[in-house]
């Protein structure tokens, strides 16, 4: 069953995230630290204050209810969507997966550009926001696809296309890989390539691959921790609004171009999710989860490469993987890219699946 949902967040819940905010304990910061601890301690006390005294969940929350939201569950597990139709009724349709500590919200300025020529389908991740914690183990990329097979199902889509980003860009090729009869093609804006020592590559892709290796030789801290103790980690983010802030923060600040910056309202309200329905232990649980990776997948892939994400892609590499339809290199952007560039990624995946439907 398919029912309608509005957000409503209980007042006390607003007053209690207010009053922990005032009572914050702020640990004391080295002279001229600047990121090299950590996220920075001014930038943080600024973002609190603002969370606690001008920024306004209600304003958001209005805004937010325009759109058509709705659940229903599967195995077992509440799932939360928006679902906006074309105005043409024959077109395709896409679902669209965010990816941690994203949530539904990063294609909040991408929606109506494609609503033009797309319905959409923009579900939560099991354990993500209002889809709400999960209870059991096992909720990995591909259980999550089968998860968004169905739900595309019940909503009376035979025929579809599936973009995303982080773990939205592998959940959308897992999601290519358990349903290639109904998946018509994947659009990416975020694919890791490993070095293989049988390819030759470009100075350019060298350079990609170095900045791979650094990573995988240095693995980054909130990936290590949300991946081998979820349940920890989350004890300290659930309980404090600050160590939540200061953990998906430093992430904004980190994996965004800084031409194209997110505003502080809109990775507020991002933040406010994660908080308000306490989700931290249940998100970071897909780092540990996802450790099992998925089959490949033999549907079309596009691909966007943003300059400012995590890694950029490397091309001959991912053509050993993947049936790649579609490459587009970009000058601005980063990880999150639908907040960051709306335009270029709406174009992009627009560009891709209406190119599929002509060849």
């Amino acid at each position: 069953m398919i029912k309608p949902f509005r957000i409503d967040i209980p007042q006390a819940d607003l007053d209690d995230l207010h009053d922990r905010l005032s009572r914050t304990r702020w640990p004391n910061e080295i002279t001229d630290a600047g990121s090299d601890y950590g996220f920075p301690l001014a930038r943080l006390k600024e973002l609190a204050e603002h969370w606690r005294t001008g920024y306004d969940w209600r304003a958001h929350e209005a805004a937010l209810n325009e759109l058509p939201h709705f659940t229903t569950e599967i195995e077992g597990q509440n799932i939360h969507f928006v679902h906006v139709r074309s105005a043409n009724p024959d077109a395709l349709a896409l679902i669209l997966t965010h990816g941690w500590p994203g949530s539904f919200l990063e294609f909040l300025d991408v929606i109506e550009p494609l609503s033009r020529d797309f319905h959409l389908v923009i579900p939560s991740i099991p354990g993500y926001g209002f889809s709400g914690p999960t209870h059991e183990r096992g909720w990995d990329l591909t259980r999550i696809a089968r998860a968004w097979a169905e739900l595309m199902h019940r909503l009376g889509y035979e025929h579809y296309g599936a973009q995303g980003g982080d773990f939205g860009s592998g959940i959308s090729i897992a999601l290519g890989t358990v349903a290639p009869e109904q998946v018509v093609g994947v659009h990416v804006n975020y694919l890791p390539t490993r070095p293989d020592a049988g390819v030759e590559l470009s100075e350019k892709d060298e350079a990609r691959l170095d900045k791979v290796r650094r990573l995988m030789a240095n693995r980054p801290p909130y990936q290590a921790l949300q991946a081998a103790t979820p349940q920890t980690i989350g004890y300290a983010l659930t309980d404090s609004p600050v160590g939540q802030l200061a953990w998906i923060a430093e992430r904004f600040a980190q994996w965004t171009d800084p031409r194209s910056p997110v505003s502080d309202d809109r990775m507020l309200t991002d933040i406010s999710l994660y908080w308000l329905t306490a989700t931290a232990a249940s998100s970071a649980r897909l780092h540990h989860e996802a450790a099992r990776g998925t089959e490949p997948c033999p549907v079309p892939l596009g691909v966007a490469v943003f300059p400012h994400d995590i890694t950029q892609s490397v091309r001959p590499l991912a053509e050993r993987l993947y049936d790649i339809r579609h490459w587009s290199e970009f000058e601005r952007g980063g990880h999150f890219a639908a907040m960051e560039a709306p335009d270029l990624l709406a174009d992009d995946i627009r560009t891709f699946f209406l190119g599929l439907s002509t060849s």
